[in-house]
């Protein structure tokens, strides 16, 4: 798979993401679900709907594709199930604790900067000047479409100020707060190592085999945590099922599919920058489906966001030096770069 194709299957995921927050809100407000139970259903769906699926197409063209055969598929598994369960937790007990705005915006905002910091440590050299520049673009954007404009949206006229939970108003520095941000940089963390993690294939099993077997272990995972914070119900009504399946179907089982595939061919960085499009396909939705409206400084943070995408893309084939290493350029026949590399970040 080529970089770009693979950034592009990246980018596909991070925008069914977006559907993630509408419709896990609808299927909640309708079955009287709590957030923890929301994510548990979201992980066990969205796992067994993809396994289904690899499932389906290995009845039709049989190719050992639900095998998983090697030690290190298995630990994989057992990494990304641990992973993708603590992201979830702490995500949304960070969005209870302190509101959408701060719990995205640190999260999101973190990730990237972690990635990166992770690849310069591992490669003892700073990023690249068009990646630094598209970290900070994504974090300026991210600012003006999750907080400013937001506050813009809550402070017109007939609407009152800090209504919803999105809002972002003068925050105090109290325990409540603290234990926000803290468990938002932990959804951070987690995110991250998962695309670190995820940075490789794994020998002896594929990626779509690899989500669903992590998604549906790290659902099961969730189901104590959910029944702890807030109770495990099951929808009551053909609407509340109908949501349900939505929210493992789009934003879960399709988008970590694309994300997951394409992730390796992508890069680490640019992929999780590419997440940051998130929130930007949440707010075009809601344009669309709810008819709110985004101010100019949503519009101006959107634009960011994609530009930080571009930026960050990956540049495989530039010069010899990004191909084949240093001495390559200087005449010296040598080897290919070591695999895994990721010379454009």
């Amino acid at each position: 798979m080529t970089s770009r194709r693979g950034l592009a299957l990246v980018v596909l995921g991070a925008l069914c993401w977006g559907a993630g927050g509408l419709s896990g809100a609808l299927l909640g407000g309708e079955a009287s679900l709590g957030a923890g139970a929301v994510a548990a259903y979201r992980l066990l769906g969205g796992g067994i709907a993809v396994l289904v699926g690899v499932a389906l197409v290995e009845a039709v063209r049989p190719r050992g594709r639900l095998r998983v055969a090697s030690r290190a598929a298995w630990g994989r598994v057992a990494a990304v199930a641990a992973l993708i369960a603590v992201f979830q937790a702490t995500y949304f007990q960070a969005v209870y604790l302190v509101g959408v705005a701060v719990a995205t915006l640190v999260t999101l905002g973190s990730a990237p900067v972690i990635v990166a910091g992770a690849q310069a440590v591992r490669r003892r050299r700073l990023p690249a000047a068009h990646v630094l520049v598209a970290i900070a673009c994504a974090v300026v954007g991210l600012v003006l479409l999750v907080v400013v404009d937001q506050q813009r949206e809550d402070t017109e006229p007939g609407t009152a100020v800090g209504q919803g939970a999105s809002a972002v108003g003068p925050i105090s520095l109290d325990a409540t707060v603290l234990a926000g941000v803290g468990l938002a940089l932990a959804a951070a963390l987690a995110f991250a190592t998962l695309v670190v993690v995820n940075r490789r294939p794994v020998a002896g099993m594929g990626p779509l085999v690899m989500t669903g077997v992590s998604f549906t272990v790290g659902g099961v995972l969730l189901v104590p945590f959910a029944a702890f914070v807030g109770g495990f119900g099951v929808p009551s009504t053909g609407l509340g099922w109908w949501w349900l399946a939505f929210l493992a179907l789009v934003p879960t089982a399709l988008a970590y599919a694309l994300y997951f595939t394409g992730l390796p061919a992508a890069g680490a960085t640019p992929a999780a920058l590419a997440a940051l499009l998130e929130p930007l396909a949440a707010a075009l939705l809601a344009v669309v489906v709810l008819g709110e409206r985004l101010g100019p400084a949503g519009w101006c943070g959107a634009m960011l966001l994609v530009i930080a995408v571009v930026l960050a893309r990956p540049r495989p084939g530039g010069s010899p030096t990004m191909v084949l290493g240093p001495r390559a350029a200087r005449g010296h026949n040598h080897a290919p770069a070591r695999a895994g590399d990721e010379p454009w970040e």
